[in-house]
């Protein structure tokens, strides 16, 4: 029945040829060649049916980054990406005399290339293939825990099997509510490294200002290079280790794109929710939402009062900084964006209009799903409210890099295939990672800071919450803030946490052995931990029963729309995508219209001379002397910056290329408009636009910024005449 569903369902997207549909939808690579009919018609030159071949042409140059997407650029493994994914890497290898964020980074040759942040990896999708039948065989009657737990040992079971191929990285994800389930075979590399980042004021111009906004002028690219080791194979870093040689990459497409030019991203979109219901909108929204970024806004400004009084910590807390202001104003956008197409009443006028269908159709069972899954969302939400609690009463990340060295210490008591999911061998190399780059992310001052911070917020709950916290976080709560200020600093003192060499030796610690310590940090971990197994419980029971009632709800959900000729797809889950459509620009929901395209001489109009809109001067004087180079569109009659277009794209799309008709690489997509952020949760095509940076400008600057001569010679691209350095 599932799988029939699925094929049905496929069918319908690929008859649905109304203009509304040409934009929105995520594509799965095998679902191109069934809507080939609408590709060729808006601009695709090369075959559909090639792009559903993952191990050929784009496709093969398309990679992950595990939470953003790049791509190939070069024989010798060149990654291109955008500067904000790299961002972390440029932080980790900057510090107070070789600022890289401020500075910029090129490596002139291939030696002077830097080992990027700890954890990096470049993931090569290699296959992908349906278990749907394996993951939920004979599991029609069990529920709640043991279902969940049946279902988890079989993915790690499937996982550990596909892993045995050396250099493997495997994952299984599901689609549709959890309806089906597809496994992901993929060459991890572990040795990546930074080769290339523009100043953070050409990189990250406009700053969190321009964030989510158009027009936007920001060159938002960096490179790293894949490398292995001698005989080809993934290894971690070793000076002996050559350039990784993909399949495939990517051609620099020189010439670029014009207003109504075709462009697709292929890439590895993170997370959408567009099937959820109502009862789900309205806490999200109602709930969730304005206390999340409230409590975000709160620890971005204590972050930047302590930047403002020590240069060093504004590098060590960069990368969480920029994190934290990119998603509190993707909240903003989404709430404004949630009033404004009215998403509850939609969502509920959908749901009527279903229930009305399975009454007609007399399909009980739907109905029972449907107040099922209500009942369970409201349990799930009231144990989300007290995990909010315990978050912030928790928010330390020594308290965190304690509590993840007891749980280690616990689950290595296990068999490996017993072990939790992000406890097992597969996954001590990024514990370990993890714990090396805190040297570069924490300060106690800070830390402590924050945590108190949170406490604050714990204290202003509800008592019956608070009530259910650990004793030794009840207690923190419950003290005055002068003496809960006291104790917190004493703790960072005693703890062995916040030297490297022994974080790292604890990770080979046996639970007698940390339950031993006198560090602080290490006795809360001890003693709060039966309480989160049991949460952890808790929720995996409510996993368990969501699994089954939601997907047998989405399958019936997806059977009537397709009776009506509607389109239904899965919702993003990180999973390779492709999404399509045009250049062009908009009018934003104040009235305002726009162009597609940004120009070179409107980042000189920007300039202030103050971060984030301080252009360097070299490039000031570039733009003055209208120093083009070979990268003018004549059209605009200058180099384009950005553009704007119409594709379905969010979050874990950052760094995707952006191809033109031909398979090339024309730009890479980096962000959404303001606007159209709500398309996470319902598409609104009117609004809905991506950003990317114009491949031009990226040329531009490794030319006539960088003098990049051995990035573009390995990427094919011929150098214009070689500006001279700036005096």
């Amino acid at each position: 029945m599932r799988l029939s569903i699925r094929n049905l369902l496929f069918l319908t997207l690929a008859l649905s040829n109304g203009s509304a549909f040409a934009v929105e939808g995520m594509w799965q690579p095998e679902q191109l060649p069934l809507i080939q009919k609408d590709l060729k018609a808006k601009g695709l030159t090369i075959k559909p049916e090639s792009m559903s071949e993952l191990t050929a042409f784009p496709m093969n140059a398309i990679v992950s980054l595990g939470g953003c997407s790049a791509s190939f650029v070069s024989e010798l493994g060149l990654v291109v990406t955008n500067h904000h994914c790299a961002y972390g890497s440029i932080q980790f290898n900057s510090t107070k005399d070789k600022n890289y964020l401020d500075n910029g980074f090129y490596a002139k040759t291939i030696e002077e290339e830097l080992p990027a942040a700890p954890g990096s990896r470049i993931f090569v999708t290699e296959s992908i293939k349906d278990l749907t039948p394996e993951i939920l065989q004979g599991l029609e009657k069990i529920d709640g825990l043991p279902r969940y737990e049946a279902i988890e040992k079989r993915r790690k079971d499937m996982i550990a099997t596909c892993e045995k191929t050396p250099g493997t990285r495997c994952r299984i994800d599901s689609f549709l509510g959890d309806s089906t389930y597809r496994l992901t075979k993929q060459l991890e590399i572990k040795d990546v490294r930074l080769v290339q980042a523009p100043p953070s004021a050409i990189g990250k111009f406009g700053g969190d200002v321009d964030n989510w906004m158009w027009p936007r002028h920001t060159g938002d690219f960096s490179f790293y290079r894949a490398y292995v080791d001698k005989k080809g194979f993934p290894a971690e870093f070793s000076k002996d280790n050559v350039p990784f040689k993909p399949k495939g990459f990517l051609k620099v497409d020189t010439k670029g794109v014009e207003e109504g030019s075709f462009v697709m991203v292929a890439g590895y979109p993170g997370r959408t929710n567009r099937h959820r219901l109502a009862s789900e909108v309205a806490y999200t929204f109602d709930v969730a939402n304005p206390k999340n970024k409230d409590y975000l806004d709160r620890r971005i400004a204590l972050i930047e009062s302590f930047k403002a009084k020590d240069a060093e910590l504004g590098i060590k807390y960069a990368s969480q900084l920029a994190g934290m202001n990119n998603q509190s104003k993707n909240i903003e956008g989404k709430q404004e964006g949630y009033k404004a197409i009215k998403l509850l009443d939609q969502k509920k006028d959908s749901e009527k209009q279903l229930l009305t269908a399975f009454r007609s159709s007399k399909n009980k069972t739907a109905i029972a799903d449907y107040e099922a899954l209500n009942t369970l969302i409201k349990a799930d939400q009231t144990a989300d409210t007290f995990n909010m609690v315990l978050r912030k009463a928790s928010d330390s990340d020594l308290l965190k890099t304690a509590k993840t060295l007891y749980r280690l210490a616990r689950e290595k008591e296990k068999s490996d295939a017993e072990r939790e999911a992000g406890y097992q061998e597969r996954d001590l190399i990024f514990l370990r990672q993890g714990l090396q780059a805190l040297s570069r992310r924490f300060d106690p001052k800070v830390d402590q800071a924050l945590w108190e911070l949170g406490l604050g917020d714990a204290k202003k709950a509800d008592p019956k919450l608070t009530a259910r916290l650990p004793k030794t976080l009840q207690n923190l709560v419950k003290m005055d803030p002068k003496k809960q200020g006291a104790t917190l600093a004493a703790y960072y003192p005693a703890s062995v946490l916040t030297d490297e060499t022994k974080r790292l030796a604890l990770m080979d610690a046996d639970r007698k052995t940390l339950e031993g310590l006198k560090d602080p940090f290490m006795q809360m971990a001890v003693s709060s931990f039966d309480e989160a197994i049991k949460l952890e419980k808790d929720e995996k029971a409510r996993s368990g029963s969501f699994q089954k009632i939601r997907s047998e709800y989405m399958q019936s959900m997806v059977a009537q729309r397709t009776k009506e000729g509607k389109v239904v797809y899965p919702d993003a889950n990180s999973t390779l995508r492709i999404t399509y459509g045009t250049v062009q620009g908009y009018k934003n929901r104040a009235g305002a219209s726009y162009g597609a395209f940004t120009k070179l001489e409107e980042i000189a109009a920007k300039n202030t001379g103050k971060e984030p809109f301080n252009v360097p001067v070299k490039e000031l004087e570039l733009i003055k002397k209208k120093d083009y180079g070979s990268y003018k569109l004549q059209s605009i009659g200058t180099v384009p910056v950005d553009f704007l277009a119409d594709l379905d794209i969010t979050g874990g799309n950052s760094g995707s290329a952006t191809l033109n008709a031909k398979g090339e690489l024309t730009g890479l997509v980096f962000d959404g408009t303001i606007d159209g952020v709500i398309s996470d949760w319902a598409f609104d095509p009117a609004y809905t636009r991506s950003i990317h940076l114009d491949a031009r400008y990226m040329l531009w600057v490794l030319d006539k910024f960088d003098n990049a001569t051995r990035l573009l010679n390995e990427m094919g691209v011929t150098q214009s005449t070689p500006t001279p350095p700036a005096h």
